[in-house]
């Protein structure tokens, strides 16, 4: 039989050669370069992200400062708040979501190969578009909760809540697309005998999160095109002197941010499920009592929104469900936290990095609840709500839950995504200090909050017992900073060094550990037979001992997807579009026409595409 230009083509990369340049990654539709894109690009933004954190607190370590001005920490405020959540966090997830789904679960692909490629580069576009707010002088300033009627054009004419706006749309678009791509991927390509309750624990938690992304996003989506439609063409939805009302705004964007929350920290849920019963040398506790409690978070997920709401004078009917409700969802949560003290408990524990951030995730995530279930009460969240120990709890959920997890993700998959280890002692001067780090910038803020320091004030006067806890919560930022310093070294030092990581470096248990460090573009050269819950420890019990090392395979005859380059052309038809949108009153409606023809284009030559 003749050799096509594809089978020699895997058959170099079976030799260790990959595709390389430019062009190569901007047209690839390859899962794990797609999450390697997200996770580059997510890590990226989070830098910036933290530069603009330690901004504001040069502005708060001393009081009556001038650094910055009051126009200035308002556009650092919203913008921190915004890339941490939608530019940072949730794009890292999604970097495994890519890489590590597919290989859990025994395939060779996602779904659709294009639509994945297509979601990143719009998630780029919509990042750098509201980045590009700062160029234009308008970068958002109301608040990454965008509140009504802060957002109204009466309050805010310029451009600031337009590009925030327009560019979350961007982004929930991306969102929209990988949920229903990895939803589906995880539905209809399990490998062989891999049922559903035989799902590693990570896939189970991620599935649960694609689920709260198609439930929650249109919501937020539905919010924010009112408000488009508020600025744009006249309406009044959330203007209360025109018969709006601001408080739509609320329970809209809470309706979506509560399960925004858990759609933040489940995967963090499931790298940790993944971590701890590999290092403790002993199955996960209590797998199916792990699987139906995330199930029954996200469930509740959507009946507690208004917990957030309960200064605003709801009555007391309201106040006593929502309270309730709230003390309801930490009932499962609790659950998670005792199947992870039963795994380690009695194992036989190996203290890596992975274990050592896995840990901490635990312990700081449970700090972070217990606030949470305190602000159910609808007395104590009278007191604390709207002062710094609201951002306290906020903080050890989203840095100490969904931040402690990913590190435990990336320090645990590097080897497979890059084969590659990072290095274990500075792998541990990271963690140790940013769990210093972290805690002395954020624990004080209980207390500031307590004493009375309301949170969004840009500064404030002497004498009001503030300024020995925020001066240290300033230079402990610093140290956490450095802590990321500290990882960007491991990553350089260990990407000049061989790629000499064995398939499976920590005698794990799920079936991405059973093919080559980094794995080839068609992930198994022979699709698995699952038989159980931890399918390579089950092999490595059949075969007496540790598995011989997979060979590199040449991939001859397995059908991939061609590379494509239209997915990136319909995002930037669709980032096209939303400029449109935005500048309509000086374009008219040509903006939008062009993005929208370009938009079409796309889609049409990508629907007409060969396969592969």
């Amino acid at each position: 039989m003749a050799t096509t230009a594809l089978d020699q083509q895997r058959a170099h990369a079976a030799a260790g050669h990959e595709p390389t340049g430019l062009w190569s990654w901007i047209t690839t539709v390859d899962h794990k370069r797609i999450g390697i894109l997200y996770g580059a690009t997510a890590f990226t933004f989070f830098l910036m992200g933290g530069i603009e954190a330690l901004l504001l607190r040069i502005q708060l370590g001393t009081p009556n400062n001038t650094f910055l001005s009051p126009e200035t920490y308002n556009e650092l405020f919203t913008m921190h708040g915004t890339t941490m959540i939608f530019l940072a966090i949730m794009p890292l997830s999604a970097a495994f979501f890519n890489f590590i789904i597919p290989l859990q679960i025994g395939a060779r692909d996602v779904a659709f190969p294009r639509l994945n490629a297509f979601s990143y580069w719009v998630f780029l576009l919509g990042g750098l578009f509201l980045n590009a707010s700062w160029l234009f002088g308008a970068a958002p300033d109301t608040g990454w909760f965008g509140y009504a009627n802060l957002t109204s054009k009466q309050y805010s004419p310029g451009l600031h809540v337009d590009f925030w706006m327009l560019g979350l749309q961007t982004l929930g678009v991306a969102s929209l697309a990988a949920a229903v791509n990895f939803f589906t991927t995880v539905l209809n390509m399990r490998a062989p005998g891999m049922k559903l309750m035989r799902m590693p624990i990570f896939t189970w938690m991620s599935f649960i999160t694609q689920v709260l992304l198609l439930l929650a996003f249109p919501v937020i989506t539905v919010a924010l095109i009112l408000l488009m439609f508020d600025r744009f063409f006249g309406t009044n939805f959330y203007v209360p002197t025109a018969g709006g009302d601001p408080l739509l705004w609320q329970h809209l964007f809470w309706i979506f941010g509560h399960p925004e929350v858990y759609i933040l920290i489940l995967p963090a849920f499931g790298i940790v499920s993944e971590v701890l019963p590999v290092f403790a040398r002993k199955p996960l506790f209590g797998y199916a009592a792990m699987v139906f409690s995330g199930i029954f978070i996200a469930f509740l997920a959507f009946g507690v929104w208004a917990h957030h709401m309960f200064a605003t004078g709801m009555g007391p009917i309201a106040d006593t469900y929502f309270s309730l409700a709230t003390m309801l969802i930490a009932i499962p949560t609790g659950v998670k936290i005792f199947n992870w003290l039963g795994t380690v408990w009695g194992g036989s524990i190996q203290y890596k990095t992975p274990m050592y951030f896995a840990l901490a995730f635990v312990a700081m995530f449970i700090i972070g609840g217990l606030s949470g279930v305190m602000h159910g009460s609808p007395p104590a969240d009278l007191q604390q709500t709207d002062t710094y120990f609201v951002v306290a709890h906020f903080h050890y959920v989203m840095f100490g839950g969904s931040i402690f997890g990913l590190a435990a993700g990336a320090y645990y998959w590097w080897p497979k995504m890059f084969g590659r280890m990072l290095d274990e002692r500075l792998g541990k001067l990271h963690f140790w200090l940013m769990l210093i780090g972290f805690n002395l910038t954020f624990f004080p803020m209980h207390i500031l909050g307590l004493n009375g320091m309301p949170r969004r004030v840009y500064t404030y006067p002497e004498g009001l017992g503030f300024e020995e806890l925020n001066l240290l919560e300033t230079i402990s930022a610093f140290l956490l900073a450095a802590s990321f310093a500290v990882f960007l070294y491991n990553i350089i030092k260990t990407w000049r060094g061989p790629r000499n990581a064995p398939a499976d470096p920590w005698n794990a248990a799920t079936l991405e550990w059973t093919i080559p460090s980094p794995p080839q573009e068609w992930n198994f050269a022979e699709i698995p037979v699952v038989h159980g819950r931890d399918p390579l420890w089950e092999a490595k019990r059949e075969h007496g001992g540790p598995l011989p090392e997979p060979p590199k395979v040449s991939g001859a005859g397995i059908h991939m997807p061609n590379p494509s380059y239209w997915p990136l052309v319909t995002a930037l038809g669709l980032s096209a579009m939303m400029s449109g949108l935005m500048l309509i009153h000086h374009l008219g409606p040509w903006g939008i026409i062009a993005g929208g023809a370009i938009l079409l284009f796309g889609v049409f030559n990508w629907a007409f595409e060969p396969a592969g």
